[in-house]
């Protein structure tokens, strides 16, 4: 993605609509991770398209017509020359970057069809998804967790975006996951789950969940937790485990995952919880990222009525890293107030 990089900060105008029967409205677009991210005239969102997705249903023609899929009625209209070629750009570099059909494609395609029969046959299910999860490239993965994310937005409301709150948020994900981490904290309205792991990196975070602590270490347990709570610190292997061979067997020889499946496993993560993770991998989590476990418990308790029993802090009575300055954390619990 790196036609993306001198684009981060783009903005124009447009006109945008949700669907073929509703009325079209004046928009805000920029370019967010992986995303183009369609605003009011407030700065609230109001959808958030995939990049690798997005598809240009007028090509050549003036103004364009982009689309975040080639089903559906949602679409929106750009005059801007300059917008209009960033877009191109991201789109063709997304495209030089998909393998092209032909003689050598069908037989490496053959071979991993072969192969990948083979797996499942002799190396048991297991072995499938570990050869599956090698070979998916990150641009994908940020693909499949942004088309989640998408699906997730009906029930938790749409992503908070506000300059200050996301520099705030980036400091944030390299105080826990290191400076040259790829992990995007993105913010939403209302997440009972509290924070949520994607694949691609990208962890939801509960608005409330900010607003109910004065120190960001309680939001940062909840988001340590969410990586701890799944298999191997992999999201998409969670996802591969509870879709089955046939999901893995797709994704392997096409690099496709079915809508039905994408939504089908945002909305059964709207049902898990970041303490849920084992007791011993969310203590060794916290205690990596030097993050004191008593916010955390504490907002646990409050939110659940359960506090998870992870033993005795191995940080108590040491000095850690602060998490972030008190202005950073102002603006980030105030992210969606905007």
């Amino acid at each position: 993605m790196t036609a993306l990089d001198k684009y981060q900060r783009l903005e124009s105008g447009g006109i945008w609509r949700a669907d073929a029967e509703a009325q079209r409205r004046d928009v805000v677009i920029s370019f967010g991770d992986a995303t183009l991210v369609i605003a009011d005239g407030t700065a609230r969102p109001l959808a958030h398209w995939s990049l690798p997705a997005i598809v240009r249903r007028n090509p050549g023609e003036h103004p364009a017509l982009y689309a975040p899929d080639d089903h559906g009625g949602e679409l929106v209209e750009i005059s801007d020359d300059l917008m209009i070629d960033a877009i191109e750009e991201v789109r063709a570099a997304l495209d030089k970057a998909r393998p092209k059909p032909g003689k050598l494609r069908h037989w490496i395609t053959g071979g991993i069809v072969v192969a990948a029969m083979a797996l499942a046959i002799i190396w048991l299910p297991g072995a499938l998804i570990r050869q599956t999860l090698a070979v998916v490239p990150f641009p994908k993965r940020v693909e499949i967790g942004a088309t989640m994310l998408g699906y997730l937005q009906g029930e938790t409301g749409a992503v908070c975006n506000e300059p200050r709150a996301n520099d705030a948020s980036k400091r944030l994900t390299a105080r826990l996951f290191g400076a040259q981490t790829l992990t995007q904290i993105i913010v939403v309205p209302d997440l009972p789950a509290g924070a949520l792991a994607l694949p691609g990196d990208l962890v939801v975070v509960d608005y409330a969940l900010l607003r109910s602590s004065d120190d960001p270490a309680a939001a940062a347990g909840f988001i340590l937790g969410s990586r701890a709570a799944l298999t191997h610190m992999d999201p998409l292997e969670e996802l591969l485990h509870n879709a089955g061979l046939g999901v893995t067997f797709r994704l392997l020889t096409t690099g496709e995952i079915p809508a039905t499946i994408l939504q089908d496993a945002a909305a059964a993560l709207l049902t898990e919880n970041a303490q849920d993770a084992p007791a011993d991998l969310l203590r060794d989590a916290l205690a990596d990222a030097q993050v004191p476990q008593a916010p955390f418990l504490a907002v646990a308790d409050a939110r659940t009525g359960t506090m998870p029993d992870l033993g005795g802090d191995p940080l108590q009575g040491t000095d850690v890293p602060a998490l972030l300055t008190d202005s950073d954390w102002v603006s980030l619990q105030n992210i969606c107030d905007v």
